[in-house]
């Protein structure tokens, strides 16, 4: 990857449907120069995929908590990936440091569909407890992804 993929990527970030043409224009290529780029991108696996992002208050999914997981005893990362894919509220998570073994983050229609999420974890054999905290309203989110 050179600066100029970098620049196709950041401009990619911020319009998924951005022309060619157009991303050519503000890189110094051509559209055909541009889009062989792009397959190799995608070929290579850099680009994973083009999506659309929803606004979760107008899709319905505007409560939201950021839960941290504490399991019994060492639980390995597969495991907590089997039980929290079993939740569909779950809408991103991870292993962290600290006291806690993971935090997951969870959006639901309203507080009883955030309870009945964090009661699935909870029902996990290994989960011991969780701490929540709802957010109230959301400053900053960027996709990196």
């Amino acid at each position: 990857m050179d600066n100029l993929d970098h620049s196709i990527l950041d401009l990619l970030r911020q319009n998924a449907r951005a022309g060619y043409g157009d991303i050519g224009s503000v890189v110094g290529l051509s559209a055909s120069a541009v889009k062989r780029r792009v397959d190799r991108l995608v070929a290579d696996k850099v680009i994973r995929s083009f999506t659309i992002q929803v606004d979760p208050a107008v899709d319905g999914m505007s409560t939201e908590a950021y839960v941290e997981l504490f399991c019994r005893g060492t639980v390995a990362p597969d495991e907590l990936l089997r039980i929290l894919s079993g939740v569909p509220e779950v809408v991103d998570a991870g292993t962290i440091t600290g006291s806690a073994d993971a935090m997951v983050h969870i959006r639901a229609r309203d507080i009883p569909g955030l309870e009945a999420a964090l009661e699935k974890v909870r029902l996990a054999p290994n989960v011991d407890h969780t701490r929540s905290a709802i957010v109230l309203s959301r400053l900053i989110h960027r996709s990196v992804e």
